[in-house]
């Protein structure tokens, strides 16, 4: 089955760090550029940072610009996200999925759902003391 594998996950207090990785399985990440999303409960799903194809940008939802840092090792198929300063407001099921370009952020659930493949089963993210 194509998706990606999300791992990393975690409790951790206000304040701390996790690293999460998105792993493609049955397909290579070249000529796609890979985005996280995340849903928190009871609200829609929510696009977090993407990056490009060659790397070359990257782009970052306002409330995790300058706390969050998206990374990809095509070698290895996998893309990263380091998450620094976590707050309670960032837990959520962190998800990957995979588009030929990066798509605004601020794009409606349905919008992504539509547009970007290969979704896989998340990963959750609690922010807690």
């Amino acid at each position: 089955q194509l998706q990606f594998v999300e791992s990393g996950g975690g409790l951790v207090q206000p304040g701390g760090s996790l690293r999460l990785s998105c792993q493609s399985s049955g397909f290579t990440l070249d000529g796609y550029a890979i985005a996280w999303f995340r849903q928190a409960p009871g609200k829609e799903r929510e696009g977090v940072s993407c990056i490009s194809t060659n790397q070359d940008n990257t782009f970052y939802t306002n409330s995790v610009r300058g706390r969050f840092t998206i990374s990809r090792d095509n070698a290895k198929n996998t893309v990263y996200l380091e998450m620094n300063s976590l707050e309670p407001e960032d837990t959520a099921v962190y998800y990957c999925a995979a588009e030929r370009i990066c798509r605004p952020l601020t794009y409606s659930a349905s919008y992504y759902d539509t547009h970007f493949i290969y979704w896989g089963q998340g990963t959750q993210v609690t922010v807690s003391s």
